[in-house]
Parts: C-alpha cells; structure tokens; sequence
C-alpha cells in the first residue's frame, strides 16, 4: 500500500469513528434531555455539565476532560452513554446530580451507587426569578439561565428590572444580550414582544420592567410570586437599600452580586454557604472573593496560613473612563485603555468573613490593567506547615481541583501556554496556574485565573437555587 493509500484510509478510519461517536452523542442528548424533565437528574462530566443540546460541544467536551488520576487518555463517550442508559433504567431517583466522569475515573459500580440513593419522594419546584439590573452581570446571568433545555422546576427567569428610559430601549437591550463583543453571539433564539414590553428566549418569555425605585413594583400584576430578586445593579448594599426589595409585592428573597455591608452575610458558595438559613437577604460577595476564598480554604485546611497578600491584576470594569476625566475615585479617572491602575480591593478583607479563621491575616490591592475580562489573582502566602517541594504543592492542588468536592470551582492548568483569554467562559470560579507556583520555605506563591463575569456568576447561581430551597443528592457525595 502507498504513503497516499495509507493515509488515505487514515482519513476514513478517523471520519468513520468521529461519525460513531456523533450518533452516539445525539443518543445521549435524548436520555440526558429525558432525565432532565422527567425526574429533574443532571449528569455532569468531572463538575461540567453534558450539553444536552449540542454534539459538538459534548465530544469536545469529552476530548478536553481526562481521566486525570489514569493518565492523559480523554473519556470514550461509548462509556458515558452506556453509564447514561443504567441511570436512565432507574425510575425512582428524583432530583439528583451524578458525575458520571467521577463514577468512570474510580470505576465505581452504578448500579450500587445508584441504589443507595433513597430520594424518590423529593421533589424540586420552580422559583420566580427576577434580574434588578440588566448590565455585565445581569447579561451573563440571563445567559447562563437561558442556554439550559426548559424546565418547568428550579429557577425561572421571569422578569428582569431596569431604569425608565427612551424609546428603542428594548430593542437595545435585546441586542446587548445578543452579540457580545467577549463572549461571543447568544446561542439561542431572541425575539422582542412589544405588545407585552419583554423578551422571548429561547421559546421563554421574560417582562421587562421600567421603574426607579423597587419599592413600586407589584411583581404578582406580571404572574410573579414569592420572587427571588438578584439586585447586580450595585447600588444598594445595606440592609435599608436592599429591604425596598421586600416592600414590593411579589418578593420573597434578595440576592446581591457585590459585597454587602452591616449584618448582610457575605457568601462564598462551596466554603461558607452553609450559614444561609432563612435569610431574606445575602450578598454572594464579590468575583475576586468567591475566585481566591475556594483556594484560600483548601490551603488552609492542608497547611495553615499565618499571613499573606493577595494581589489582583484585574480587567478594567465598566465605572472606569475610557479616557481620562473626572471620577470620584483616585487614579479610576484615567483611561482604562491605556493605564494600569492601582486601585484598592476589598477581596482580602472580605475572605475573613467567609473564611473567619483567615480574618486580619490578609492584605490586598488590585491593579487594573486594558483587558476587557478575565483577571489573575496572586496569592502570596506564609504558610504554617511548609510543603515539600513547589511539585508537592501542585500536586495537593490538582488533586483538590480532581476531587468531587471541589471540581466544580477549583480547575488546574499547567500549560506552558496558557493566557488569560483561554478562561473566557469557564465556569469554575478560580483556575490554578501550576507553571508560576512559587515556593521558598514556607512562603508559597499562588496565581489564579478567573472570568470575572461568567465564573462568578456561576457562583451566583448556586447560591441562588440554595436560597430558593432547590436541593439535589449528589452522586458521587
């Protein structure tokens, strides 16, 4: 046979098994799509979720997610359909989320796993959901909500809330949602209804409504009852402001996307989540706490910290100038295009209240520098107990970010190449970079990377479906 000849049926051996594995992707697509609004079962890969809509994006996701504690080899999707096919055998399971990465790398017996799970009574409704806000956050929100199959449990996008303004405001704001000049188009559908003042995406119709003050809206006037309202506006961070939320009809719960002052406890989804209880109000924090708190934790946990300086370089935010002219903050006047500005953060303060037992032990300070998104967190650290080499410390690092507890959060690269435009979109809420882990002694130093915009908005979202009293089982626990 020639060299041509050979490659030649190279080409068709590869076409033929890239065609194998689609079929099998749009075979799984149904299951996981059944699973979803049947019995309310997500099926997640190492923490990402199986698209349930897009076969490219599953085998890519296959092809990008390893066996990480077997070698370098990718996931066969043959495995994960034939796990898929058991756990859509198994009527009874309700309201649960299963890891079939986890379940394949430790070659865990389904069938056992799935047997010890006893939820067939539980059952999650849905929760209103209304955005107060409709800017960087409240876009990326209204995306992540909206890319996943309908559902008629969990949260329900129902309203999103912005100031009176001119007209053609709505064709704008639809537009905004649509092409993105960082992450891209929406993959979806997006249609204005001007007869009712909203939205349609993707088949879902979301109100849009003017107003100036909170305390005006009767929510249960647009069918919208018992409402959890994510404020990502900014503008009010106490008690005082916060409450004019639960003096409209309609609102049940309050969610803030910065960090929030007084009594209003400040949560890191993952860490200290677990002090939510009845709260009416609670504040998610901000993305460079909910980005380093995770890492800050683990390592904590593992080692002790005596002390440490957490250094964020920064992608300019949307209340710097362009170029230079008056602001009310020192050095956010100058151009955000053209300077790298040193400017405070509240990051390192903020992991006390999450992390108490870091409380007054770290400092901090932010750089912002002409990125758009994306942002790097360094973590200068004396630690109590020094480990034994800077390869040991990536080593407890990436098996944190391997491990079931924390792979949804925590992600780990050691690539030679990576760059801060490689994170845009990921999910997890902080990425390790193990190529610039620094150790000398007991002082170790820590980078890492985060999409500011969609990883901690990830993060809002959990705390979300907590605080609307959607729970699941989780399998592996």
């Amino acid at each position: 046979m020639s060299n041509a000849d050979t490659l030649r049926q190279l080409h068709q051996d590869h076409l033929s098994n890239y065609n194998n594995q689609e079929q099998q992707a749009i075979e799984l697509m149904g299951l996981l799509n059944k699973l979803y609004n049947a019995q309310d079962v997500q099926v997640t890969l190492f923490g990402e979720t199986l698209d349930s809509t897009s076969v490219g994006q599953i085998l890519a996701l296959h092809q990008k997610v390893a066996l990480r504690d077997h070698g370098a080899k990718s996931i066969d999707i043959a495995d994960t359909l034939a796990m898929v096919k058991v756990i859509a055998e198994s009527k009874d399971i309700q309201a649960t989320r299963i890891d079939v990465g986890q379940l394949i790398a430790n070659d865990t017996d389904v069938q056992a796993a799935l047997q010890s799970i006893n939820n067939a009574g539980a059952v999650n409704g849905a929760t209103d959901v209304v955005l107060y806000g409709f800017g960087r956050i409240g876009r990326i929100l209204t995306r992540l909500l909206l890319s996943q199959a309908s559902s008629a449990k969990g949260l329900q996008l129902k309203a999103i809330v912005v100031r009176p303004a001119a007209a053609g405001d709505l064709a704008k704001r639809i537009s905004l949602l649509e092409r993105d000049s960082i992450h891209g188009r929406f993959l979806g559908g997006i249609s204005i209804d001007d007869d009712n003042n909203g939205m349609i995406i993707n088949g879902r119709f979301v109100q849009v409504i003017y107003v100036k003050d909170p305390s005006e809206i009767d929510y249960t006037a647009y069918g919208i009852n018992d409402a959890l309202v994510i404020d990502n506006t900014g503008i009010w961070k106490d008690e005082a402001g916060l409450g004019k939320h639960l003096q409209s009809t309609g609102v049940k719960k309050v969610l803030l996307t910065a960090p929030a002052g007084g009594d209003i406890k400040n949560v890191v989804y993952g860490v200290n989540n677990d002090t939510v209880g009845d709260d009416t109000i609670v504040s998610a924090a901000s993305c460079t706490t909910n980005a380093i708190t995770p890492t800050l934790n683990v390592l904590n946990d593992e080692y002790g910290i005596e002390n440490g300086h957490v250094e964020t370089i920064h992608s300019f935010t949307n209340d710097q100038n362009l170029v230079d002219n008056y602001h009310k903050a020192d050095r956010r006047g100058r151009s955000a295009v053209m300077n790298m500005v040193i400017t405070s953060t509240g990051a390192a303060k903020a992991v006390g209240k999450a992390l108490p037992e870091l409380s007054g032990k770290l400092t901090g300070n932010a750089i912002r520098v002409p990125t758009p998104n994306v942002s790097l967190a360094i973590l200068n650290l004396t630690l109590k107990t020094a480990p034994e080499s800077a390869e040991a410390l990536n080593e407890f690092l990436r098996k944190i970010a391997n491990s079931s507890a924390w792979q949804s959060q925590i992600a780990y690269t050691d690539s030679t190449e990576a760059v801060s435009t490689d994170f845009v979109g990921t999910t997890h809420v902080g990425i390790i970079d193990a190529q610039a882990t620094i150790l000398t002694g007991n002082q170790a130093i820590v980078y890492v990377w985060y999409d500011n915009e969609v990883g901690y908005s990830t993060q809002v979202l959990r705390l979300a479906t907590q605080m609307a009293g959607i729970s699941y089982t989780q399998i592996p626990a």
